[in-house]
């Protein structure tokens, strides 16, 4: 199949910071993002604080992110496969339409003062499943956007995207949440309730309209990628390629697990109400601290991307990720839970950038699907799942320990992957001609190792 236009070469220089926006597509395509991204947030920061007023368990928080997991566990197989056989566009407006479906049931559980959070779950559990199939395809069809030489620009950009909406999700999120609704809506013949939860839900729907309205009028079409019939070789060809690329199984298991255990985003409703004393705007606060120092750091990496020494660098930050960890579990203080979580997200920043340049670049078109849906669990586990962790270890020893405990754990990991992984620590430039080169040195050693 022809490459879409947005892949042929452009006039433009690739220095420019701003380069990816050339492409009318990927306006359009982070514009939806952003917008549906920040509902996200403000939709997540609503059923934490609903679920933890219902029970007021810390392991009920963890339950939430186990049931956003277990979808892209249970559907890892056919998600790559689809994002790989159907067009990648079609596909996330679909997932897309489910996510409305969800979002309305919320605010209706919320309206009505639902008091069980089983049902909640089942809804998260929805969300989870369109997730997994949305995650793949949104994923591979970025590189369709634009010009091939402005892809690790899109990848920036697109994180700084991503941490705008962050930022920009939990605090309004918080305020919405927060909001002295009930006279205004008596006074206007409405429902008085409808101040808390159910505000911010029917934001987060508006936010999933527009969504679908701006992704439905790309002109990207890039069809089907993946031409061989369908076998379980080539539904499984995600995972073999991803196992026997040591630099993506080194960045994506990294990680995994780095993530897994300092991660404090599920605790944080425990941490704004009982240590802190801040409330739902305090959350808000904490919510978007890690995001503000995430995007900062992805400003930066437009005018200065990371040209040189991209596995060091990688390392380095995850190591910075998990000792600001641990700040935040010991701070008493608001300012400073702040800005150890800001730190949190700048580091952070550097190997989001860094992983998600090397999942593309060093993919095959027709495979990115798979591939992306490996890494789409991957990162399930990390953030997902590690709610679940999070919640379970705070229910056994408390918050604090289990955040502290997290982030040693986490630099511990660091560690071991840099012995573990030498052909990612040694990782010098992103891109694709330079990191196929090293996947076949390294495919060189094993063979001589032989």
């Amino acid at each position: 199949m022809p490459e879409n236009s947005a892949e042929r070469r452009s006039d433009q220089p690739p220095s420019n910071a701003a380069a990816a926006f050339l492409s009318r597509d990927f306006r359009r395509y982070q514009l939806a993002r952003l917008l549906v991204i920040i509902g996200a947030e403000a939709q997540s920061l609503a059923v934490a604080w609903q679920v933890y007023q219902i029970t007021h368990k810390a392991i009920d928080l963890g339950y939430t992110g186990l049931a956003l997991f277990l979808p892209g566990l249970l559907f890892i197989l056919p998600s790559g496969h689809v994002a790989d056989r159907f067009d990648r566009r079609s596909v996330i407006l679909l997932c897309y339409g489910l996510q409305i479906f969800c979002t309305a049931t919320l605010f209706l559980f919320a309206l009505h003062g639902m008091r069980s959070v089983l049902p909640i779950y089942i809804v998260l559990f929805l969300i989870g499943t369109g997730r997994s199939f949305s995650g793949p395809a949104s994923s591979a069809l970025l590189p369709h956007l634009v010009p091939k030489e402005h892809f690790v620009n899109a990848v920036t950009w697109g994180a700084t995207v991503f941490q705008i909406a962050n930022i920009s999700g939990p605090a309004l999120g918080g305020v919405l949440f927060t909001l002295p609704l009930a006279h205004w809506a008596l006074a206007h013949g409405l429902v008085a309730h409808l101040a808390g939860a159910p505000i911010v839900f029917l934001f987060t729907l508006v936010t999933l309209c527009c969504f679908l309205v701006l992704v439905g009028s790309l002109s990207v079409r890039p069809g089907r990628m993946e031409h061989r019939a369908t076998s379980m070789a080539v539904i499984l060809a995600g995972f073999h390629y991803v196992r026997r690329t040591q630099i993506l199984l080194g960045s994506i298991s990294l990680d995994l697990f780095a993530v897994l255990l300092g991660g404090a985003v599920s605790l944080m409703p425990i941490f704004a109400q009982e240590i802190l004393h801040a409330g739902p705007r305090g959350l808000g606060l904490l919510r978007a601290a890690p995001a503000l120092g995430a995007m900062l750091v992805s400003i930066s990496l437009t005018f200065r991307p990371i040209r040189r020494r991209a596995g060091a660098r990688m390392f380095t930050c995850v190591g910075i990720f998990g000792a600001a960890t641990v700040v935040f579990g010991l701070s008493k203080s608001l300012p400073l839970s702040m800005a150890a979580l800001f730190v949190v997200g700048a580091s952070d920043m550097v190997s989001v950038v860094i992983r998600s340049s090397m999942l593309q670049l060093g993919t095959p078109p027709e495979m990115r699907g798979r591939v992306s849906a490996v890494n789409a669990l991957f990162l399930g586990a990390s953030n997902e799942l590690g709610e679940f962790e999070s919640g379970l270890t705070a229910q056994w020893w408390g918050a604090v320990r289990a955040v502290v405990i997290g982030g040693i754990g986490s630099m511990m990991v660091t560690g071991l992957w840099a012995t573990l992984f030498p052909a990612l620590r040694r990782t010098d430039r992103l891109t694709a001609d330079a990191l196929l080169e090293a996947e076949r040195e390294e495919a060189t050693k094993e063979v001589r190792q032989l």
